[in-house]
């Protein structure tokens, strides 16, 4: 069967993925000697881990399933944004988990979701344009230069104040996720 694309489209395509591989394969073995077991790598897993622990102890019971619709946007949205950071250049990680995407696995798979779902459970009934405000202080003015003074985050082309107005809106979308009133049966 012919493929629609054209073969030297198909070729050059290739060659790209060549070149990304290679510099995958360079990065697994930079990571596999100089990150794998040493202190960043432990202080990364526990990272990953310990926040669902708090979550499961000191969740809201009987809102599991709305906190974790919100914080599931959360996670994807926090994936994606983070993946095209690393793509254009604007910043980049050490002490990985994992030497793949995501980028880096406690910030975008626990801390931000984790951090969002107790957001949004501790005192509802204040206005959540003011919550989104707070925290958008607590993870771009405190948890990002938090990050980069340890040494697992390095900013490039980035500014903590970018990142200001975007937790701002995620919050507030994550916030009206977990106010859906209920889903449809299947």
């Amino acid at each position: 069967m012919k493929p629609l694309i054209g073969k030297e489209e198909i070729k050059n395509s290739e060659e790209f993925f060549q070149r990304i591989h290679q510099v995958e394969v360079d990065y697994f073995t930079y990571w596999k000697e100089h990150t794998l077991w040493h202190w960043e790598f432990w202080f990364s897993v526990a990272l990953s881990i310990i926040p669902w622990l708090v979550w499961l102890l000191i969740r809201k019971r009987g809102s599991e399933a709305r906190l974790l619709f919100a914080g599931g946007f959360t996670l994807c949205i926090a994936s994606w944004l983070d993946f095209l950071g690393l793509v254009f250049g604007l910043w980049h990680y050490s002490g990985r988990v994992l030497p793949t995407i995501p980028s880096f696995f406690p910030w975008d798979f626990s801390l931000i979701p984790v951090s969002m779902m107790l957001w949004l459970q501790f005192k509802p009934s204040i206005n959540p344009f003011i919550k989104a405000v707070f925290y958008a202080v607590l993870t771009s003015f405190i948890g990002e230069p938090l990050f980069e003074w340890i040494g697992l985050y390095t900013t490039v082309k980035w500014k903590v104040f970018y990142s200001f107005p975007i937790w701002i809106v995620i919050y507030l979308i994550a916030y009206r996720i977990s106010k859906a009133k209920a889903f449809d049966p299947l």
